[in-house]
């Protein structure tokens, strides 16, 4: 039977080896031991036994041969073939044994045939790996393993690789193929398991972002696969997080910030780099592989490195005095982000996980301090854009469907469960900007503590309502009360001129503004006085949008333009006002419901009047390409917003969508004035092939509402449709 089983075991891709240089594959493999665990770099990984599986399904185990100094590869593992055969003196006189198999398996033959041997049964299947092949092996390496009882028995012999990084035994040549594969996918060499030091880092190379310098792994824009995951397109991101904490920087003399999943470190690194001595850095993370390579970068960076270990401390000591010029100080932290959250109090903290930041929303507001600041980014793209449905549902508890609108709905998904959380623990939020770019969403909220804040907030939580038929869209209005029907709601009558139902109840979903323009013109100052360039059109668009205007230019005049800034009724002083002597009376007092008043002024000057309270931009946004017109050139984007505009709505573009508007009006008076100002694209064009918005009649209602067209400048070449 073990002769049989190995027989069957040579027959799979026995036509040619397989190369991991030149080709690549998916890892098909299951889970299987821990490559890091208990294997510090700088000692040998061969030295480990564990215990065994069974061999019918996957087995996977170390060499239980210890030995110390650099580890020595298995006989199995050679260069080329004459290296196999020189094992033996194959060119002797006299019958030799095979090297790889015991005698009962292969026994004692003359050259010709051990030679043949060599060739087709345990050359012809190796597996290449840097320039070695790892031939299979018929050596009785696995004698013990471990049974359900935990006892040692005997396991039966049969065919196995041994690895060429760990020294591990596995039986199949699929799932060694599956193991080098997952340490290719973690950087992991020879070299890493032989005696390599932690400085020498030499299967890393080093990316370089905003004058910081960070070592990663080649896979690392693979976080499933990686320690040092490092993704160059989420830059953006990074800037708008750095721009956040220098605005945060200015309202405090010593932050205490933390990047919970810090991977490489490199956004801690560029806090405490371009920052200084205003932020205390704390970069986080649970993975021991990531956690060396932050400290790696920090020392790359020339900075020192803080650790709760004292071993670790006595070592970044040493480095610490080899090296000349520390430019500042970062602690790195090895530990589960709830935990950490839990057992400290931070004035920033960036949530960056991979896939749905759900699970960590509740540490981040326990101890978070009033008026701090929580960032939270989201990758889980699948479930935020509606590509699964009960994934959304089970982590936020929204019922979602696809729109138009969906990446702001998303955002608005996550702010909704952001200030649930935040209520939870008795404080309220303020949303500071929102972005979707690319693969993630970026949501930064303001923390205001207290229960009447809580209140507030979860008051603008609220349902909505969508019609399927036109997308037309509404909030629920603030009532508890029942109503007869909910499509009165609805600006559009799709439901009295459709069969059926109409609409669609999506949410809860969080219904006030996305952005705060104050805190926005103060993030593109901070932009300015560092030089970050690329984040600056983002922000401008950003500030139109938030105030739902057209883009126009800005100009930056200094600190006092941008030193005092009221958010949600709380009125902030900024560092700079302080240290150029304005004085201001309103800036002393934060809240009216928080402990700290100022001395001068009653707590009813905090208070905004009814007419001081600014207009939010509208909610949601309209794609002119979705609801073009058929047989119809509609105008430019650019050209058809001053329409919109002389109309006397509200009107902007937003960054969700490149195609859509942001506007007060509804989605009937909107194909209204696109149907004005749309021309036939051929002049010949039949009568009625206009599209299903052209031959829709316009209703009382909506031709009440927008008198103002009859007297907008049409335009100098006006075709009107014949009639039918």
């Amino acid at each position: 039977m073990a002769e049989q089983q190995a027989g069957d075991l040579h027959q799979e891709d026995t036509t040619s080896t397989f190369n991991f240089e030149n080709d690549h594959v998916e890892d098909v493999g299951s889970d299987t031991i821990d490559l890091h665990s208990g294997a510090d770099s700088t000692q040998n990984f061969s030295t480990t036994t564990t215990t065994d599986v069974n061999l019918e399904t996957f087995s996977e185990t170390l060499d239980p041969i210890t030995t110390t100094g650099t580890a020595e590869r298995h006989i199995s593992i050679q260069q080329t073939l004459t290296d196999l055969k020189n094992l033996i003196d194959i060119e002797g006189a006299g019958k030799k044994t095979c090297p790889l198999c015991p005698e009962e398996k292969f026994k004692p033959n003359y050259s010709h045939k051990l030679r043949r041997h060599l060739q087709h049964l345990h050359w012809k299947v190796s597996i290449e790996f840097e320039g070695y092949r790892m031939c299979i092996c018929h050596l009785s390496c696995r004698r013990m393993k471990t049974n359900l009882n935990g006892e040692q028995v005997p396991v039966r012999i049969g065919a196995h690789y041994h690895c060429i990084v760990c020294s591990a035994t596995i039986a199949r040549r699929t799932d060694m193929i599956s193991h080098i594969t997952r340490h290719l996918n973690k950087g992991d060499t020879e070299a890493s398991f032989t005696g390599a030091t932690s400085g020498q880092m030499s299967s890393t190379q080093v990316m370089k972002e905003v004058d910081t310098d960070v070592h990663v792994f080649p896979n690392h824009m693979t976080p499933q696969k990686t320690d040092s995951f490092f993704n160059p397109k989420m830059k953006p991101n990074r800037q708008l997080i750095f721009c956040t904490l220098a605005v945060l920087a200015q309202e405090r003399k010593l932050l205490e910030c933390l990047d919970a999943f810090g991977a490489t470190g490199i956004m801690g690194l560029q806090w405490a780099k371009h920052l200084g001595d205003v932020v205390k850095v704390t970069i986080n993370d649970i993975n021991e592989g990531s956690v060396k390579i932050i400290r790696e970068n920090c020392h790359l960076n020339r900075m020192k490195v803080l650790t709760s270990r004292k071993d670790d401390e006595e070592e970044d000591e040493d480095d610490v005095e080899e090296t000349e010029d520390i430019l500042g100080t970062i602690e790195v932290t090895q530990m589960d982000a709830n935990v950490l959250m839990h057992l400290r109090a931070f004035d920033f903290i960036h949530l960056d996980p991979f896939g749905t930041a759900i699970n960590y929303f509740d540490a981040a507001f326990r101890n978070v301090r009033n008026l701090g600041i929580v960032s939270v980014t989201s990758t889980d793209i699948s479930t935020l854009y509606c590509k699964a449905l009960n994934v959304t549902m089970r982590h936020y508890g929204c019922n979602i469907v696809r729109t138009e609108y969906y990446k702001e709905v998303a955002a608005r998904m996550i702010i909704a469960s952001v200030a649930r959380a935040a209520a939870r623990c008795n404080k309220g939020i303020e949303v500071l900007f929102t972005v979707a770019l690319e693969h993630f969403v970026l949501v930064v909220v303001r923390v205001l503590r207290g229960p009447t804040q809580a209140d507030e907030s979860l008051k603008k939580i609220r349902r909505l309502i969508h019609c399927q038929w036109c997308e037309e869209r509404v909030f629920y209005k603030k009532c508890h009360m029942l109503e007869e029907s909910a499509y009165r709601q609805l600006p559009c009558d799709c439901h009295g001129s459709m069969p059926g139902k109409t609409a669609v109840e999506l949410g809860p979903l969080w219904a006030g503004s996305l952005f705060s323009t104050g805190f926005l013109r103060r993030m593109l100052f901070e932009a300015v006085q560092h030089g970050i360039e690329d984040i600056q059109p983002l922000l401008k668009n950003l500030i139109c949008e938030s105030e739902c205007t057209t883009l126009k230019h800005y100009s930056i005049f200094g600190p006092m333009s941008h030193s005092s800034q009221e958010e949600s009724g709380v009125v902030i002083k900024t560092l700079a006002s302080q240290k150029s002597g304005v004085e201001d009376s309103a800036t002393a007092v934060y809240s009216g419901h928080d402990k700290r008043k100022g001395n001068d002024v009653s707590g009813n000057a905090a208070k905004r009047q009814k007419g001081d309270i600014p207009v939010e931009h509208p909610p949601f946004y309209y794609s002119i390409h979705r609801h073009s017109i058929r047989g119809m050139n509609i105008p430019k984007i650019n050209k058809f917003l001053p329409y919109l505009t002389q109309a006397g709505f509200r009107v902007g573009r937003t960054h969700f969508d490149p195609t859509g508007i942001r506007t007060d009006a509804t989605l009937a008076q909107l194909k209204a004035i696109l149907m004005k100002y749309s021309v036939p694209t051929h002049t010949d064009s039949q009568p009625g092939v206009h599209g299903h918005a052209s031959t829709e009649p316009i209703s009382e209602h909506v031709q009440d509402s927008i008198p103002e067209l009859l007297e907008v400048d049409q335009p100098t070449e006006e075709v009107k449709p014949e009639s039918g």
